[in-house]
């Protein structure tokens, strides 16, 4: 079949695929070091205990099949070989059955992992990465040009992502229809980057043509990237810079990386494509298949995006092959953080004797400029931003995350950025506060050359001690 295929998109799938193994990459990176503290065996949220009661298929992973520390730790390092085989492009160098198998590997191998992560891994990204992971799978090699329904899939998981958030913002906070959000949103994000504060600081008539755009970028444009060429690609790049804009205002971990990898696969990008045999009849079947899958299953998110409750990150089956997307329905308007202290004293004071723990990413010492994290997702900060929300959010591990600083857990301890606790003295009490915190003036920046000031608000988690 003459249609199948499109050779002008050569190019563009050897950049989405390299880039896409980078994405992937960043994930298994961060699962390996990350794991032992959160859903570890002695973590907060043990894989052992959700596999237990959870049936395999409402989360199908291998680990309900074995789980230990080492088991993890080899299955998430080896997701990080395989990835950074597809890098080096070693798809390309496989027959083409060969390299759908190698790229079905990371699939399995995030799948597994995305679906006992539990609350750590409930993320909209977690999803779009094994959504899209899984149609790479059907992208073919060096062998064969780039079939036309896969890259109009690619677009159509695009086109979710772009124009789900765009609705989800209209029918949410009011502050987006009247294009305000933005007023509030650089200091409220979960995790501030280096130039947050400066975004912050932009003009409110600017704000307003921000979020302005954006609702042309999310609502209109997405439709574009289904017009022939060269608006297709016009639209794409367009979201592109979009995007760019986003990594430049805050970290949201491989969110707006992975929504730029997707964007590429539209753009018509110079290259001589090499002249290559048609595509044999198994692979056009086996294509041809797993896309009317997609479409008979894409009406759980078209559903979703249609309907007056619309909700935002949900995965309609367990192997999380289409799902629903969207980010910022509302904006909170004060930012508040949980100050995380531990003391030495026995019988502990209310203000004397307790020194604060650091954290790599989210705000705490005023004076500490953020740092830029993304594509990395920091599991731990992004979780303290929604306690600090809600202490319902952080119910289920805060308490575990307590105890182990009061024994100075080494996992636990390298997820933060610094301990005020020698390793052999820990704490003997540990307690959490909750304060307001706001973007300094310039003003104040220059004399204290602190970006942030905060208020005490309130007690969030008393002063606790081990037993014994």
């Amino acid at each position: 079949m003459e249609w199948f295929t499109a050779s002008e998109y050569w190019t563009g799938r050897l950049v989405f695929q390299r880039a896409l193994a980078v994405v992937y990459l960043v994930a298994f990176l961060g699962a390996a070091l990350q794991f032992r503290a959160l859903i570890g065996e002695r973590g907060m949220l043990p894989v052992s205990r959700f596999v237990a009661r959870v049936p395999f298929w409402r989360a199908p992973s291998v680990f309900h099949l074995h789980f230990s520390d080492r088991f993890f730790a080899a299955w998430a390092w080896t997701g990080c070989a395989v990835s950074l085989a597809l890098v080096a492009g070693l798809a390309d160098l496989l027959p083409l059955w060969g390299a759908m198998l190698l790229w079905l590997v990371p699939w399995v191998l995030y799948l597994s992992i995305v679906n006992v992560g539990q609350t750590w891994y409930g993320f909209g990204w977690e999803s779009l990465l094994l959504e899209t992971g899984f149609l790479a799978v059907f992208l073919g090699n060096d062998e064969v040009a780039p079939p036309v329904v896969v890259l109009l899939l690619l677009r159509w998981i695009l086109f979710r992502v772009e124009f789900g958030a765009g609705l989800i913002k209209m029918r949410g906070d009011a502050c987006w229809r009247k294009l305000t959000c933005l007023d509030f949103h650089h200091e409220t994000q979960p995790m501030p980057g280096p130039l947050s504060w400066f975004f912050h600081r932009l003009p409110k008539p600017f704000h307003r043509a921000e979020v302005a755009a954006n609702h042309v970028t999310q609502l209109v444009v997405p439709f574009l990237l289904f017009a022939p060429q060269p608006v297709a690609t016009a639209a794409a790049a367009l979201m592109i810079v979009t995007q760019l804009w986003l990594v430049l205002s805050g970290n949201f971990s491989w969110l707006n990386w992975i929504t730029i990898v997707l964007a590429v696969p539209a753009l018509t990008l110079p290259g001589t494509a090499p002249k290559v045999p048609g595509a044999p009849l198994w692979y056009e079947i086996v294509v041809l298949s797993a896309a009317a899958l997609l479409v008979f299953l894409s009406h759980g998110p078209v559903r979703n995006m249609v309907s007056r409750r619309q909700t935002m990150n949900r995965s309609f089956d367990p192997l999380h092959l289409v799902n629903t997307y969207g980010a910022f329905g509302s904006v909170s308007r004060i930012r508040y953080e949980v100050v995380v202290e531990g003391t030495a004293d026995p019988v502990p004071r209310e203000d004397e004797g307790w020194l604060e723990y650091g954290f790599r990413g989210k705000p705490g010492d005023p004076r500490r400029w953020p740092r830029q994290f993304a594509p990395y997702h920091l599991r731990l900060d992004w979780l303290m931003w929604f306690a600090a929300l809600s202490p319902a959010y952080a119910e289920p591990w805060f308490g575990g995350f307590v105890a182990r600083l009061l024994a100075n857990d080494r996992d636990t301890l390298r997820l933060l950025r610094h301990s005020p606790f020698p390793p052999d003295a820990p704490p003997h009490h540990v307690r959490a506060r909750l304060y307001r915190y706001r973007y300094t003036t310039w003003q104040e920046l220059r004399r204290t050359g602190a970006c942030w000031e905060r208020t005490y608000v309130r007690e969030f988690f008393p002063p606790t001690r081990l037993d014994g």
